[in-house]
């Protein structure tokens, strides 16, 4: 994970430690793992740990607040440009632009989300991720989406996007990335614009709720 200027000494034991933490996830499951664990496969002891992180919960914690500041930060400084092609004739390449860049930093995560969003990972951090893409990414301020447009219940409507967009990025992660982050985010533009008929060639076939 990314730090803000510290100590070297100190970025290198945490990333010591969140290494062995993701090694521990893939060998025995999030739950299964202790302190002495961790201490062991980072060769720290525990006097340092603890200098560090209250204890195996707070490590992931904070693990998982690195990873979604960062992601916010990076989706600040992207929407400005969003933005304008939103407000030009370039709306349907809007989603692309910042899925492209987004599926690229993900890819520079894809260990530690790989091992915390598998079985053995932490499931908690799924709700938290639900709730972090809905805000960050199609928050009414940003004006992706208005509240005036929407056509259904607000929360059916974040339920089904958010569900999409976590089930899209844990397969991708599961299967092996596969796919290159800007082949994924045509994957998921195409999806998220058009709708999941479309994306399945049904595009002529259902004309729902219309005559």
């Amino acid at each position: 994970m990314k730090n803000k200027y510290i100590d070297p000494r100190v970025a290198r034991t945490r990333e010591l430690i969140q290494e062995a933490l993701i090694e521990l996830i893939e060998e025995k499951g999030f739950e299964a793992i202790t302190v002495k664990d961790l201490t062991t496969k980072a060769n720290i002891n525990r006097g340092t740990f603890y200098a560090h992180y209250k204890d195996k919960y707070d490590l992931m914690e904070k693990c998982q607040q690195e990873f979604m500041q960062e992601i916010s930060e990076f989706v600040k400084r992207s929407f400005p440009y969003v933005e304008d092609e939103l407000n030009t004739q370039s709306k349907v390449t809007a989603p692309l632009t910042l899925f492209t860049a987004i599926f690229e930093n993900i890819n520079e995560h894809n260990a530690f989300l790989t091992a915390v969003l598998s079985p053995k990972g932490d499931i908690t951090f799924q709700i938290k991720l639900k709730d972090f893409i809905w805000k960050t990414l199609f928050n009414h301020s940003h004006g992706l989406i208005k509240e005036e447009n929407i056509l259904v219940p607000e929360q059916y409507l974040v339920s089904y996007i958010v569900s999409a967009h976590l089930g899209v990025l844990q397969q991708w992660l599961s299967g092996g990335r596969k796919e290159s982050p800007q082949e994924m985010a045509q994957i998921l533009s195409t999806m998220t614009t058009n709708g999941p008929f479309f994306a399945a060639g049904l595009k002529d076939t259902y004309h729902l709720g219309n005559d």
